[in-house]
């Protein structure tokens, strides 16, 4: 890595104001959901031996530079980690014990896909040390699993979620909203269905349509019918804000909703701009060494990050050091999707300075406000926070 005096966004050790984190690729799938745009792949044999060499391998060398670090949160993400065998995944935890000072509330999750096979293992993720699962739910009957590729059924997700809550104190499960077909009642039925089964958490996602996946061919081919229009799906959005809130699962972001102290600890560490080793192939990461912070990237396909990861004993792909202009950016892109917002403290006068007048602009039309040390977006502002974004940061 490059050696070089530069001056930070803020203090030299910024990213321990929202802590370090681990997250782990598992880059394999039973099958390609239509709309998922994720480094995922179906692979017909994996040899799960080989794969937890690798990570092991990665974890003591990520390990290496970042000695005397406490970790905040592991999180298992794919991908399907539920397809990974418990005895690779207490290896993993094994290891990263071994490697890194642990907080006393550390975080561990995995998301799990809701068949009856994958709940037959969440008892051995338990005692492997995995203390939160994320379910992949998606929607709450079997037509609209089916049009999502989605290979579980209704029942078997609630199954697997009787389970699942049965194992871990946490557990969150996701949701699409904004299908096809969908109306605005029958999202109001379905999340109030949801609200009445959740633990601590629930991630609400809005259905988008991204290129190179196979909704975006549809989409592009004129063949993906019954999508809301706009006015409909800022309707589901503002139901989804008022159930949950009702429901004591306010928003803590934008797609994600948590009773008061069960909000991820994990994906905070990403939206308040703290320090995170991504490992496997594809993961991308945020590290602050000598001073200086770095965007890394592993190879995407599985095969070469494995092989890599074999002949070099580094599994890092692009590691790019981060201007302060680009950790201004990501520090606000990434913050202002929190609604509780930024701090603005964490900045340079100077940083902040250049912001201003756009800062006042939105102000002005009650879309962010700032109080004192904190920029946040407005509740008027939130469903057009894409928007808000843009006007922000672009040049």
């Amino acid at each position: 890595m490059p050696s070089r005096n530069w001056s930070l966004v803020a203090l030299p050790e910024d990213w321990e104001n929202a802590g370090f984190g681990l997250y782990i690729h598992w880059p394999f799938c039973q099958a390609k959901c239509p709309y998922c745009d994720f480094n995922s792949h179906v692979a017909a044999k994996i040899d799960q031996s080989a794969w937890a060499t690798a990570y092991l391998s990665e974890i003591d060398r990520v390990g290496a530079l970042t000695k005397g670090r406490i970790l905040r949160s592991v999180f298992f993400g794919g991908g399907t980690p539920s397809m990974m065998d418990p005895e690779i995944v207490d290896a993993i935890l094994s290891k990263v014990r071994a490697t890194w000072g642990m907080a006393n509330d550390i975080e561990i999750t995995l998301e799990a896909n809701p068949t009856s096979v994958e709940a037959g293992r969440f008892a051995g993720y338990r005692q492997a040390g995995v203390n939160r699962i994320s379910m992949g739910v998606q929607a709450l009957n079997d037509v609209d699993l089916k049009a999502l590729g989605r290979l579980h059924s209704h029942a078997e997700a609630l199954a697997a979620f009787d389970v699942a809550r049965g194992i871990f104190d946490r557990v969150s499960f996701d949701l699409i909203y904004a299908r096809q077909n969908q109306t605005v009642d029958a999202w109001r039925d379905e999340l109030s269905l949801a609200l009445s089964l959740a633990v601590d958490h629930l991630s609400l996602y809005q259905l988008t349509i991204e290129s190179g996946t196979a909704f975006g061919d549809r989409y592009s081919a004129g063949k993906l019918r019954g999508l809301p229009d706009e006015d409909h799906a800022a309707d589901m959005y503002e139901i989804t804000q008022q159930l949950c809130e009702d429901a004591g699962f306010p928003a803590y972001e934008v797609s994600n909703h948590a009773k008061l102290g069960a909000e991820s600890l994990h994906n905070k560490i990403y939206w308040k701009y703290g320090d995170y080793a991504g490992i496997g192939p594809g993961a991308h990461g945020r590290l602050t060494l000598g001073g200086r912070k770095y965007a890394t990237e592993a190879p995407l396909a599985p095969g070469a990050w494995r092989e890599k990861v074999k002949k070099t004993g580094s599994g890092e792909g692009d590691c790019i050091e981060l201007s302060v202009a680009d950790q201004t950016t990501e520090f606000l892109l990434m913050g202002l999707r929190l609604t509780d917002g930024v701090d603005l403290t964490r900045l340079k006068p100077d940083q902040l300075n250049q912001f201003a007048p756009k800062i006042k602009e939105l102000s002005d039309m009650g879309l962010i406000d700032r109080a004192v040390d904190q920029l946040i977006v407005t509740t008027k502002g939130r469903p057009i926070l894409n928007a808000v974004l843009r006007h922000l940061l672009d040049d």
